[in-house]
């Protein structure tokens, strides 16, 4: 297949579109800068520049591909402070991609994160069959996945809040900085809440899965750990940056996480025994403890 990927010099698409290229697609990756362009570039990818904002060159993309892996999201304007903006963004994105997959049956593959679903209510493990009418993120997932009574093969990847590999731990990385910057590695409460995770690797080959052979409409969990304890991660942290691992009390958490302040006591155990089956997906790659225990090898 010829795929149309957006958010294509990210984290998640460094997985990605490897994996598409060595099983024989090519990618045709969205990329807004100079900078973002070689980096897709030095993927094996083709260029289309733009970025979410510029609809018609979504469109464009999408029509001139056999499926589309939706990657991005408009981090700047996250960054900036602005999550409903972002959000607005990305939902006008989807709906311009998967219009331009009306009728054509091709594969229109998105991304939402499982810790999303905790902070819009949902409580317990989470399943590929639990889903919620709306909130930020989770009203584009569903957006997504209503094209597939349109003809289109409309699929949806949850990520983990911790995807790791090649020196970079998701959320978790957030956590190294602010145990060096605050001289301690630290959880809340007992520490038992868990967060889910998986290797770059694997995430990259699900999505290719998926790309080939996700039936239309399904939720897909990118989750190879279905849960590591807070403590367990910060213990990990502590060993490799040298700093006392504790608790932070409650009315030090904002201050002490930043903006890690709303997702550090979450508990978020997550199943992919659905993903497994419908898909043959096989996480085969180092689990998040062993991966930090090789923080310093990438001079992190």
């Amino acid at each position: 297949m010829h795929v149309f990927v957006t958010g294509a010099s990210g984290q998640i698409a460094s997985g990605v579109i490897p994996d598409l290229i060595s099983a024989g697609h090519t990618v045709l990756g969205l990329a807004r800068s100079d900078h973002s362009a070689d980096a897709v570039r030095s993927l094996g990818a083709e260029v289309l520049r733009g970025d979410l904002h510029d609809l018609d060159r979504l469109s464009a993309g999408a029509l001139s591909a056999d499926g589309v892996i939706h990657l991005g999201f408009p981090d700047a304007e996250r960054r900036e402070g602005d999550l409903a903006g972002a959000v607005a963004t990305d939902l006008h994105a989807i709906e311009a991609l998967g219009s331009a997959l009306k009728g054509t049956g091709k594969p229109f593959i998105g991304t939402n994160d499982t810790a999303g679903l905790v902070l819009a209510g949902h409580s317990g493990e989470l399943t590929e069959q639990d889903g919620r009418p709306g909130g930020p993120r989770i009203d584009a997932e569903n957006t997504l996945l209503g094209f597939a009574e349109h003809e289109v093969r409309a699929a949806v990847v949850r990520l983990p809040p911790v995807v790791h590999g090649r020196g970079r731990y998701g959320f978790a990385s957030g956590l190294i900085g602010i145990a060096r910057a605050r001289g301690t590695s630290g959880f809340v409460e007992d520490g038992n809440n868990r967060w889910p995770a998986a290797e770059l690797r694997d995430v990259g080959l699900l999505y290719r899965l998926a790309l080939e052979s996700a039936p239309a409409g399904a939720r897909l969990h990118a989750v190879a750990e279905e849960g590591i304890t807070l403590r367990d991660i910060a213990t990990a942290i502590g060993e490799q940056t040298d700093v006392p691992v504790a608790a932070v009390p409650a009315s030090e958490v904002p201050g002490h996480f930043g903006f890690l302040s709303a997702f550090i006591g979450l508990d978020n155990p997550t199943a992919s025994r659905i993903t497994r089956e419908v898909l043959g997906w096989n996480p085969a790659h180092l689990g998040l403890l062993e991966d930090l225990g090789r923080m310093r090898s990438f001079g992190v």
